[in-house]
Order: structure tokens, then C-alpha cells, then sequence
């Protein structure tokens, strides 16, 4: 997730920043959830075939798509008005520096919204296949906690998302700026999206075991029932009862195939739907 300057100090508008980053969002989630179903089910303690196999890959659709648009405008407005802010308040700092801090601000916000859709989404994806958005959501708030179990993954997401973007976002602004300085001029939407493909592969190839983790809160169980306690307890039974450390790699291919070609849409449509939304800052 990230905008087509490669200088900090640059901006657009709030609105621009929120429609862009909503619209891209929405076309990425809507047109790659099939392979983001793959590897929930790879990483489901049931296993790929007992949490649906190749069946009902768009189960869940919708309950992503509620929170495609409103988390992906979050990120964008604060990560587009925390940049120059950043630099101007910083005017040494390291760009990379810059872009790290206001890429985390950005998760942090976006989190929100994206968690409690998350949850329900991925609870379909692995579940039986009669289950509906409403059923799903009775189930998640009747779970423990205040808010039921609608929360419950939301440290963890931070915790896979923040140095996702902490590791994809300087890559990103990086290959962008050498790319533009090798032509000289501003990089294209074409561009701009190769080099946020690139930057989400790597990401996404490291962080895949906290992705695992996550997806086990998310579910919320383990193949026999048993709740998970939190992270720690998560981590400990994977590493004890199931493939090792190995486990903690399940779904690392399709995962990075499905971050690499929705970084790819994604920020190729970023950038392309700024032309066709001209609000300037």
C-alpha cells in the first residue's frame, strides 16, 4: 500500500488519498480472494482439505469486501498526511525513516477496520460452507471478550502487518526512486506497481509466520477443539504438537503469490485511479 511520489515531502489530498487507496483496495481484495482462500485453508490446523480444499473459494467475499475499501482509505489518509508532516518536522531524517513511520500509523489505523472483517472472513473461508455473514458474526460476539471474539486478533495482525510494512515500504519508495532517477522522470502506474510487487513478495515470505499465527487466533481452535489461549500458547502448540517450525511456513506459497500480484493490481491501480481522481492537496 503506497503512493506514486518518492519524496516524502511530496503529498496529495486527504480525499484523494482515501477514495484512491478504498477503490484500489476493493479491486485487489474482490479479484485475488480466491488465492488469499488457499492459503487460509493451507494454514488451517484442520488441514487444506478438511477446511474446504478447492471448494467455495469465494466463500467470504463479502465480509472482506465490507472492509476492503474503509481499512485501505484508512491507511492511505494517514499514511499520505503523516509523510510531509514527518518531514517537516524531521527535515534530517532518513527517508526510509519517514516512510516506516508513517507506513506503521497507517496499519495501526487501517487494523481497525480490517481486523473485525478479517475475523469473519476467515472463519467462512475454513469453516463448513453453510455459513452466512450474520451466522458468522452471532458466533464471533457471542465468543469472550467485550467486543466477543471480534478483536481478538488484532495485536497480532499489528504484529504481522507493521513489519510487513516496515520491510515493504522502504523497498517500494527505494525501487522507485532509482527507477526514476535511471529514466529520468517520474516512474508510470505500470512502474510503480512492479516495484510494489516486488517489495510485497519479500515482505510477505518473512512475515508468513506470524501470518500463521494469526490465522490460528483468527480461527480461534485447533483440529481438536481446543481454544487457543493467545500467541504464546499458539506458537508453543504448533511447535509441539503439529510439523515443527515447519508449520510456521504453511501457505508461504500461495501467500506470497497472492501479496506479489496484489501488490502488482494494487498499487497499480493506485496510482491509476489518482489520474482519474485529480484532487490536488
Amino acid at each position: 500500500m503506497e503512493c506514486n511520489s518518492s519524496d516524502a515531502s511530496s503529498s496529495i489530498s486527504l480525499l484523494q488519498a482515501l477514495l484512491c487507496g478504498g477503490f484500489a483496495g476493493t479491486t485487489c481484495d474482490v479479484l485475488l480472494y480466491p488465492i488469499d482462500t488457499i492459503k487460509t485453508r493451507l494454514q488451517a490446523p484442520q488441514g487444506f482439505f478438511a477446511a474446504g480444499g478447492f471448494g467455495g473459494l469465494s466463500r467470504g467475499l463479502g465480509a472482506a469486501a465490507v472492509g476492503s475499501a474503509p481499512g485501505a482509505a484508512l491507511f492511505f489518509g494517514v499514511y499520505e498526511t503523516l509523510k510531509p508532516f514527518i518531514s517537516s518536522q524531521l527535515p534530517a531524517a532518513n527517508p526510509v525513516v519517514t516512510h516506516m513511520i508513517a507506513a506503521a500509523a497507517g496499519e495501526t489505523a487501517s487494523c481497525l477496520v480490517r481486523v473485525p472483517t478479517d475475523t469473519l472472513k476467515t472463519k467462512m473461508q475454513a469453516g463448513r460452507g453453510n455459513e452466512t455473514i450474520s451466522s458468522t458474526l452471532r458466533l464471533v460476539l457471542s465468543e469472550p471478550g467485550i467486543f466477543g471474539g471480534i478483536y481478538r486478533g488484532y495485536g497480532i495482525t499489528l504484529m504481522r502487518e507493521i513489519p510487513f510494512a516496515l520491510i515493504q515500504f522502504p523497498i517500494y519508495e527505494w525501487a522507485k526512486a532509482e527507477w526514476s532517477k535511471l529514466q529520468g522522470s517520474p516512474v508510470t502506474p505500470l512502474q510503480a506497481a512492479g516495484c510494489g510487487s516486488i517489495g510485497g513478495a519479500i515482505a510477505a515470505g518473512l512475515t508468513t509466520p506470524l501470518d500463521v499465527i494469526r490465522t490460528r487466533l483468527l480461527l480461534g481452535k485447533d483440529k481438536h477443539g481446543v481454544a487457543y489461549a493467545g500467541t504464546i500458547d499458539v506458537f508453543r502448540r504448533i511447535r509441539l504438537e503439529e510439523a515443527g517450525y515447519y508449520t510456521f511456513f504453511s501457505g508461504v506459497q500461495p501467500r506470497i503469490l497472492w501479496i506479489s500480484i496484489g501488490g502488482f493490481l494494487f498499487f497499480g491501480a493506485y496510482e491509476t485511479y489518482k489520474l482519474v481522481i485529480p484532487f490536488h492537496a
